[in-house]
C-alpha cells in the first residue's frame, strides 16, 4: 500500500488540547466513570426559545437552500445593526461576512493575507488555535507573554517591542480565552495609539465573549481608535452570547478588500453557513437580549465560587473580568507526588486529576502558559461545587 504523505504544514500543527481533553473525558464517561468536564467553553444554558422558533419557521417555510456565500441579506443587515448598536460602528453590506463558525473567519483572514514567513503577534495566554492557524497559512507566530500579576493584560510597550518589518497582524482577544482577562478601554487606547505608528500592522480582534463581562463594559479596538477601522478585522459569533455553539455561526466585519478576499476563499472552501442557522442568527441579533443579564449574573456567581475555592487550596488565580474561565497556577504543586507518579508539568497535573477524580481541565501549556490550567465554569453550580471538592482532596493528598 502506498504510504500517505502529509503536508509539512499539517504535521507542524498540534491537535486541539481542549478537544483532546474533552474527548478523553467522554471516553471515561462512556466506561461508566463519574466525570465532570470543565474543559470545554460551552454555555450550559439552552438556546433561547425565540431563536429556536425562528429556526423551526425557517425549516417549515422552506429556507433550506443555498444562500450567498457570506450570508443572507437579512443576516448581514442584523450584523450591521449589531455593530452600530453595540459599538457605534457603521459597516456596509460588503464589509460584513457570516461563516460556519467564528474560527473560519480567522482561517480565512490568515490564508488570504499571509505570505511565507510573515509574522503574527499573539499575546499569551492565547486561544489554542491561534498559533496553528497562523502556521497553516505559512506565517510565524510571535508570542508575547503577559503576567498573572498584571491580570494577563498585554501592554502597548511589550507588543511594540516585537514589531518588525515582517509583522502583518496583531491578535487581540478580550474577554480572553483562557484567562477571562478584559483589556480596559484605556489600555486599548494605548495599544491603538501605538499601532498608529506602525501602519503596516493589521489587527484581528476576537470579540466572541464581549457580552460576558462582569465589570467595565467590553468595547472593541476600532470603536476606541477609529483610525484603525480600515485595518481591523472584528471576529465574533453566536456561540457564546446566545448558547449556540452547535449551530456554527460566526460573523465579522472589516475593510472591504479584505472581506472580498475572504469571501473568495470561502466560496472554494465552505460556501455559505447553514441557511437555517442564519435565520436563527437574525432572531438572535435582532431579538430581546434581556436573558443576558440573568446569564451574566449566574456566570458571575459561579466565577466567584470557583475563584474563591481555587485560591483557598493554594492554586493562585487572578480574578477574571469576563468570559467563563479561570486560569489558576498549579506551580505550587509541581514536583510533588500524585497517585500516578511525580507531577512535573501542568499536563501531568491535569492528567492525574482526570484519571483520579474524574475532573477534566485543560493544561496551560496548550495556551502558551506552562504551569497553569484552565477551568470552564460554564456548567451547573452543583457540578462545580463537587469538582472543586474533588480538586481540593486531590491537591491535599499529594505527597
Amino acid at each position: 500500500m502506498t504510504s500517505l504523505i502529509l503536508s509539512p504544514r499539517l504535521e507542524a500543527m498540534a491537535p486541539s488540547a481542549t478537544m483532546a481533553v474533552t474527548q478523553k473525558a467522554r471516553d471515561l464517561k462512556a466506561q461508566g466513570r463519574d466525570v465532570i468536564a470543565l474543559s470545554v467553553g460551552e454555555p450550559d444554558f439552552d438556546t433561547p426559545a425565540h431563536i429556536r422558533e425562528a429556526a423551526k419557521r425557517a425549516i417549515d417555510e422552506g429556507e433550506t437552500r443555498y444562500t450567498a456565500v457570506d450570508g443572507t441579506t437579512a443576516l448581514k443587515a442584523a450584523i450591521a445593526r449589531k455593530f452600530s448598536r453595540d459599538h457605534g460602528l457603521d459597516y456596509a453590506d460588503d464589509a460584513i461576512m457570516a461563516t460556519s463558525g467564528g474560527k473560519f473567519l480567522i482561517f480565512a483572514a490568515m490564508l488570504a493575507t499571509l505570505r511565507e514567513g510573515d509574522e503574527v503577534i499573539i499575546p499569551a495566554p492565547y486561544w489554542v488555535s491561534y498559533p496553528d492557524i497562523v502556521r497553516l497559512a505559512g506565517g510565524v507566530p510571535v508570542i508575547v507573554e503577559t503576567k498573572a500579576s498584571e491580570g494577563f493584560v498585554p501592554s502597548a510597550e511589550a507588543l511594540e517591542a516585537v514589531i518588525t518589518e515582517k509583522t502583518r497582524w496583531l491578535f487581540l482577544n478580550s474577554p480572553n480565552n483562557p484567562t477571562g482577562a478584559v483589556i480596559p478601554k484605556a489600555r486599548l487606547a494605548e495599544i491603538g495609539e501605538m499601532l498608529l505608528r506602525h501602519p503596516h500592522v493589521w489587527v484581528l480582534t476576537d470579540d466572541i465573549y464581549e457580552h460576558l463581562s462582569y465589570g467595565e463594559a467590553v468595547t472593541t479596538l476600532p470603536a476606541v481608535v477609529p483610525a484603525l477601522k480600515e485595518r481591523t478585522l472584528i471576529v465574533n459569533g453566536a456561540s457564546k452570547a446566545y448558547a449556540m455553539t452547535g449551530w456554527r455561526l460566526g460573523f465579522g466585519a472589516g475593510p472591504v478588500p479584505l472581506m472580498a478576499a475572504m469571501r473568495k476563499l470561502a466560496g472554494q472552501a465552505t460556501s455559505n453557513p447553514s441557511s437555517v442557522t442564519q435565520a436563527a442568527g437574525v432572531a438572535a441579533l435582532n431579538g430581546d437580549h434581556g436573558f443576558l443579564d440573568e446569564w451574566r449574573s449566574v456566570f458571575q456567581a459561579r466565577r466567584d465560587l470557583v475563584f474563591s475555592k481555587l485560591n483557598d487550596m493554594g492554586l493562585d488565580c487572578p480574578t477574571p473580568g469576563g468570559a467563563f474561565y479561570v486560569f489558576p497556577s498549579c506551580k505550587s504543586v509541581l514536583g510533588r507526588q500524585g497517585p500516578g507518579g511525580e507531577i512535573g508539568t501542568d499536563g501531568d497535573f491535569c492528567l492525574q486529576l482526570l484519571e483520579e477524580t474524574g475532573v477534566a481541565a485543560v493544561p496551560g501549556t496548550a495556551f502558551g502558559a506552562p504551569g497553569h490550567f484552565r477551568v470552564s465554569y460554564a456548567t451547573d453550580t452543583a457540578a462545580l461545587e463537587t469538582s472543586m471538592d474533588r480538586l481540593a482532596q486531590f491537591v491535599t493528598g499529594l505527597g
